[in-house]
């Protein structure tokens, strides 16, 4: 039996354990929280840190791993390609995990190889800032270098803002710093790759719906892509080139891009499978692809299965709860009912908090469908959640 260890065991690693375990591998997995949801479906757990880079390292020698992986998180992905290269597996290269989580080193690679993407500034502190910011344009956006999930995004639309805006931002950076990059203006999608062997594979493109200004944080997904097959194929190009870019030779990428009115361009890629469901639910129901199986596969050194088996519509939509403590949930049962209804899942529950819609971490849950078409998932997606009442009540 093979060995696969995966770093990370919340609930975003959880459909990669089950997988992993139905293709009959021994599991472990790796985490800080000794109550990670993950941990009772692994054969083993290590409690270490993802971004624990030596220790992540250790426990793959002592578990004698044959392969490692994350699922839908960024700063992992030094700690597998670390670990990887100590032990000689198939992996991203360390190089390319710094390209991959590191915003500033991502967007150099992206202008060194000529890929379309959005004029930049870095500012590792307050000091960087002053020096800079009369070549500012406004409206921009700020990042945290090292984090993801829409943590710290925020819009700036004069320099009257920007340093209530930087401290912000700041306060989401592992230290590294800010990027401050132009506002771009369009559609945004992103694109679900497998590489293999050096070649890219684009599985789908993924229609995006977020919460817009001053934060960005995704509220829906869709496939297939409802944009134009001559505006696909740019993205494709794009995409392709973005992987490039930055070295991935083997294994998954979420490739985010705006499509503008000059074009697509990129925002931002990681060397991992994309979150929120989109890789690990919206693929397959899609395509007939299983693209856990595919990234489990590439990380034991083996070739995935990338065909497509059919084409139909798939989606996600987030709840936009009211802030306040929630005091029920009712009309689930009703909302399965629905036609074309996967999955209803809640993240926040009677007598939590609901906070404002600021980074990923603050939505309550989400809602799952498949259909013929995309919009008529979207549609699915939709009625289920106006069926579900959230109530809240303010402190």
């Amino acid at each position: 039996m093979r060995n696969l260890m995966i770093i990370g065991a919340s609930f975003l690693q959880l459909p990669g354990v089950k997988r992993a375990k139905e293709m009959g591998l021994n599991v472990a997995v790796l985490d800080y929280d000794e109550n990670a949801v993950s941990i009772p479906f692994a054969d083993k757990f290590y409690n270490v840190s993802t971004i624990d880079i030596d220790g992540v390292t250790k426990a793959a020698e002592d578990f004698k791993a044959d392969g490692i992986m994350t699922l839908a998180s960024d700063m992992p992905t030094r700690s597998v390609a670390k670990a990887c290269e100590k032990l000689g597996l198939n992996s991203i290269s360390f190089d390319t995990a710094i390209k991959a989580t590191d915003k500033g080193e991502m967007i150099k690679a992206f202008k060194e190889k000529g890929v379309p993407s959005p004029w930049f500034f870095i500012a590792e502190n307050e000091e960087k800032l002053e020096e800079i910011k009369h070549e500012i344009l406004y409206p921009c956006i700020l990042k945290p270098l090292d984090n993801s999930g829409s943590r710290g995004v925020v819009l700036v639309n004069d320099e009257k803002n920007l340093i209530e805006s930087f401290k912000y931002s700041m306060a989401s950076s592992r230290g590294a710093g800010i990027i401050i990059e132009e506002y771009m203006q369009g559609t945004e999608v992103s694109v679900e790759v497998i590489v293999w062997d050096g070649q890219t594979h684009v599985l789908t493109i993924t229609d995006k719906l977020t919460t817009g200004a001053p934060h960005f944080v995704e509220m829906g997904h869709s496939q297939q892509s409802r944009l134009s097959l001559e505006t696909k194929n740019k993205i494709i190009e794009v995409a392709t080139l973005a992987v490039k870019s930055v070295g991935i030779k083997s294994g998954p990428a979420h490739v985010e891009i705006m499509v503008t009115k000059d074009g697509p361009k990129m925002i931002e890629l990681g060397a991992r499978m994309g979150g929120d469901c989109i890789t690990t639910h919206l693929v397959p129901l899609s395509t007939g692809i299983d693209m856990i199986e595919a990234t489990i596969k590439c990380a034991l050194g083996e070739e995935p299965d990338v065909t497509p088996k059919f084409e139909r519509g798939s989606a996600i939509r987030y709840f936009n709860t009211e802030k306040g403590i929630i005091k029920s949930i009712s009309g689930v049962e009703n909302a399965k009912k629905i036609d074309g209804i996967k999955e209803i899942t809640f993240v926040k529950n009677v007598g939590d908090m609901a906070d404002s819609i600021n980074s990923s971490t603050d939505r309550a849950g989400f809602v799952i469908a498949q259909a013929d078409t995309a919009e008529n998932a979207v549609k699915a997606c939709e009625n289920a959640i106006e069926e579900i009442k959230i109530k809240t009540a303010k402190q």
